[in-house]
């Protein structure tokens, strides 16, 4: 791609170097400090393993493999310029003393809107953030109750050997006590059928999105796209099956349902780090960004960039700067298209593949 016209002309920068070694060594080092404190963590709050259940063993290891996983990627991600800038500008923008004293409610609010809410899917469908939000609350419900029972710091205890009363300890202290016939009680045996309906609700309507929608069509993969959204409904359903199998078929069956939800929810978590689940723990870094973009809009009141072509406003200047930089970090070599506004781009693009590449075709 060449440079505006009223651009000043820059040689062709070289080629981005490859990733080296010492970044993948790194991450292998990171990722398995991170796996031994996971450890050493289900260790010490299960109380020297007293509070282990054996028979969540292969749950465990699978959530030892998601740590190393994450911790990897996760590294190799911030390694990379662009990751390595976001990150950087995001958590100087979170721990600003100026931005704490001028809008200290900023941050709470994004991670809220951003994080919980999702409000920016709104804009492209109501459906589509309905969906996203009993999915998104369905897995952290699930989340909270397995991750702690896999590890042996929650425990479930019969308060005495007679009454209906049971006692849930934390890390072996008593957190409270319930009656497994009142509400509460039946909400915490079946908290993970009320996780699982949600998923089932949201990953369905995707799925069928993914089937009837042109434009989901249009660029979905089947490794990215699908492999997901059935691994969810995988495991969401296999667990509702072992609940219909104890009430409904007096266990009939619930041996074998039990295998198929261990190895649904075990894959599940070893493919975590490595497809489209990976942007859960990207997305809180762009909380940051949010957070830079609106703390540096309002300092910068109504001073916007204007574009140099048709002189429309396209973004703060320190936002502009942050980009063009990182740009210039992976030497793309047309960072000077960052003071142009979005039709702007678009009609000298056109204009350069004319008189360019075109040309050559004549």
């Amino acid at each position: 791609m060449t440079e505006p016209a009223d651009a000043p002309a820059q040689e062709r920068p070289p080629d981005p170097p490859p990733p080296g070694r010492s970044v993948g060594v790194r991450a292998s080092l990171v990722a398995t400090g991170v796996s031994l404190l996971l450890i050493v963590a289900i260790v010490l709050g299960s109380r020297g393993l007293r509070d282990f259940d054996s028979a969540l063993v292969p749950y465990a290891v699978a959530t030892v493999f998601l740590a190393f996983g994450v911790a990897y990627r996760y590294t190799v991600w911030v390694c990379a310029p662009a990751a390595r800038r976001l990150l950087r500008q995001g958590l100087r923008a979170a721990l600003s003393r100026d931005n704490l004293r001028t809008a200290p409610t900023a941050l709470p609010r994004m991670i809220a809107t951003y994080l919980g809410l999702q409000k920016f899917l709104g804009a492209r469908s109501h459906a589509r953030w309905a969906a996203h939000q009993l999915m998104f609350w369905g897995c952290l419900l699930a989340a909270a109750i397995t991750f702690p029972l896999t590890w042996g710091w929650f425990t479930f205890t019969a308060s005495s050997a007679a009454g209906p009363g049971y006692e849930m300890r934390l890390w072996g202290f008593k957190v409270l006590g319930f009656d497994s016939a009142s509400f509460l009680g039946w909400a915490m045996y079946h908290g993970l059928d009320l996780a699982a309906v949600l998923v089932v609700t949201g990953a369905g309507y995707f799925l069928w999105r993914r089937f009837r929608d042109r434009e989901a069509i249009t660029g979905q993969r089947f490794g990215y796209d699908f492999v997901p959204l059935i691994a969810l409904l995988t495991v969401s359903v296999t667990g509702l099956l072992l609940t219909f199998s104890e009430i409904a078929l007096d266990g009939g069956g619930y041996q074998f349902l039990s295998i198929l939800h261990m190895a649904s929810v075990v894959l599940t978590l070893v493919y975590l780090p490595f497809g489209k689940f990976f942007h859960i723990v990207q997305r809180p870094a762009a909380v940051g960004m949010q957070l830079f973009k609106y703390t540096a809009r309002r300092a910068a009141g109504e001073q916007l960039l204007a574009c140099r072509k048709c002189g429309e406003p396209i973004d703060t200047a320190p936002y502009v700067d942050n980009l063009r930089a990182t740009m210039q970090d992976l030497r793309l070599g047309f960072d000077r298209w960052t003071e142009y506004c979005p039709r702007c781009k678009r009609v000298l693009r056109g204009g350069a593949y004319l008189s360019q590449v075109k040309r050559g075709f004549r």
